[in-house]
């Protein structure tokens, strides 16, 4: 252990959860308020939001390593450096993107045999709900909508997940698009599309089912019509971690499923995934 980074601060959930999933929870020193998975990372001191930090927390936890994501935290990650602190931003916006970080992860502590076999396990997930939606009679199209106002389509790993979960997206042009300012969408769009399905992720709020079946002219779509909107936390698909490969991906299946009149598999039920840490791999 003394080979690699020994206290290190996760300033978002998804390098936080895999950490655990590795088995090496003990390096973590100081976490983002915003985390939740898993619950005992909690009991972690909170250092930072997701575009701010506490800059003199993080100094007192003396972390030799400072781990971070995407553009949206570059001022953070600017200030850290000029602080003297070493950072690694990760910027996965896709499934493969996530493997690739998850597998980097475990090379930098020291484990890369745990990382292989934690993405094997996770592969075998995700072909396990692909396999399940290849009996859907049909595919039902699907508005992933991320935010409210302005109408917000889903991030490419999302699409993605919607894919493998057994529906298709209404935009997957935007997919490739990562500014959330990018895949805004106007609602009449939202309408001329016609989906089967709305899911709705709203960061930091509840999803208002009612709100969404009132909007003007939104009456005549598949999924209103047929009261097919659905809420999925954005705690469980909106960071690109394991979080989003289990039990974001497990609940999009039993979404789509129940959409596509489709028996699924009770393994894939959203439960708590990954039981136990990988800690007694060699």
């Amino acid at each position: 252990m003394d080979s690699y980074p020994r206290r290190i601060v996760c300033l978002t959930e998804e390098t936080t959860e895999t950490l655990y999933l590795l088995g090496e929870e003990d390096r973590i020193v100081g976490i983002s308020g915003y985390t939740v998975r898993p619950p005992q990372a909690r009991e972690k001191p909170k250092v930072s939001a997701f575009i701010t930090a506490r800059y003199d927390k993080i100094l007192e936890l003396d972390p030799d390593l400072v781990l971070a994501f995407s553009d949206l935290q570059a001022d953070v990650v600017s200030e850290l450096i000029r602080l003297g602190l070493p950072v690694f931003t990760f910027n996965q916006r896709s499934v493969e993107e996530i493997f690739e970080m998850m597998e980097t992860l475990s090379r930098i502590v020291g484990a890369p045999k745990k990382g292989e076999l934690l993405v094997t396990r996770l592969r075998a997930e995700l072909r396990a709900v692909r396999e399940s939606a290849s009996n859907f009679s049909s595919r039902p199209r699907v508005f992933f909508e991320e935010w409210k106002d302005p109408l917000i389509s889903g991030i490419r790993w999302v699409d993605e997940l919607v894919e493998i979960a057994g529906g298709e997206s209404i935009f997957p042009e935007l997919r490739e698009k990562q500014a959330a300012g990018d895949r805004v969408v106007e609602p009449e769009d939202v309408v001329k599309r016609n989906p089967e399905v709305i899911v709705g992720s709203w960061c930091g709020r509840k999803v208002n089912k009612k709100a969404i079946a009132s909007r003007p002219g939104w009456s005549s779509i598949a999924a209103v019509r047929n009261e097919n909107i659905f809420e999925i936390k954005s705690a469980h698909i909106l960071q690109p971690g394991p979080g989003a490969l289990t039990e974001g991906l497990r609940q999009l299946h039993m979404i789509l499923s129940h959409v596509a009149g489709a028996s699924v598999d009770k393994k894939l039920a959203p439960v708590e995934p990954l039981d136990g840490a990988l800690s007694t791999m060699d």
